[in-house]
């Protein structure tokens, strides 16, 4: 309910403000399936209300950025959902690089990431993907890591050949989060992350499950010496190469 409430008022000021309250406009051209999911809608007052910089809906032609599904020059990866990586595309800096700072940086990354769509996959976040980063030093084993991957995650995501059609669609394939710059972090915690919590139990780590709330599906249970074989596998997959040619949904 308060964050039913949060939206209405937000809302509600968004119509009721007066035309002094925009310092600036931004004309922003957004792919048909973020405008359909929703997204666009829960961005906007999140940083206009906060900036007093309007963002107004626009053609491709005549927008000042562009958010896309297909990648061109310059083009710096901002979101992603499932196997699909959207793209900000600036077209006019002096309008609109106040809206791509903050799409990229911490606060718009995790109001991306806090989105929760009426149907689909969520979003995530991918500042900064297939920038090079220096990752900490790890301690699995690989060639065990590789065996835990495919009997724990492969049934969701896609590893690699061996199970290529075998994932969840909706879900990222290892080499896509590999290519994100903390790939180390986000699997060393993945135990945490939304809709692990549910069915994951990591030995010494994570609380029992309540018992009025038992997992959806067979529980994953893994040690953290077994988390570190996994990790240390995943450094030795390929990042998916976002120079080749994107989905579109």
């Amino acid at each position: 309910m308060d964050r039913i409430a949060e939206i209405l008022r937000l809302a509600i000021l968004l119509i009721v403000a007066p035309v002094a309250l925009w310092a600036s406009e931004v004309k922003v051209y957004a792919d048909p399936t973020l405008q359909e999911s929703g997204l666009m809608q829960f961005l906007k007052p999140r940083f206009s209300l906060k900036t007093g910089v309007r963002i107004i809906p626009s053609s491709a032609g005549s927008a000042d950025l562009l958010l896309t599904g297909r990648s061109e020059d310059k083009a710096l990866p901002v979101l992603a959902r499932g196997e699909t990586v959207y793209f900000v595309i600036l077209r006019d800096e002096k309008a609109a690089q106040r809206f791509v700072d903050w799409l990229l940086s911490d606060i718009g990354q995790r109001a991306i990431e806090q989105f929760a769509p009426t149907d689909g996959p969520p979003f995530s976040g991918a500042a900064g993907m297939g920038a090079e980063t220096k990752d900490a030093p790890l301690a699995g084993n690989a060639a065990r890591g590789e065996i835990l991957s495919y009997q724990n995650c492969g049934r969701c995501h896609v590893i690699g050949d061996r199970n290529r059609m075998k994932g969840i669609g909706s879900t990222p394939s290892f080499g896509l989060l590999r290519s994100l710059p903390d790939w180390q972090e986000r699997f060393g915690s993945f135990y945490a992350r939304i809709p692990h919590p549910s069915f994951s139990q990591i030995k010494d780590v994570t609380a029992p499950f309540d018992i009025s709330r038992p997992p959806p599906i067979f529980p994953l249970e893994l040690t953290i010496g077994q988390l570190d074989d996994i990790i240390a596998y995943v450094a030795t997959i390929k990042p998916a190469d976002l120079g080749a040619p994107l989905q579109t949904q």
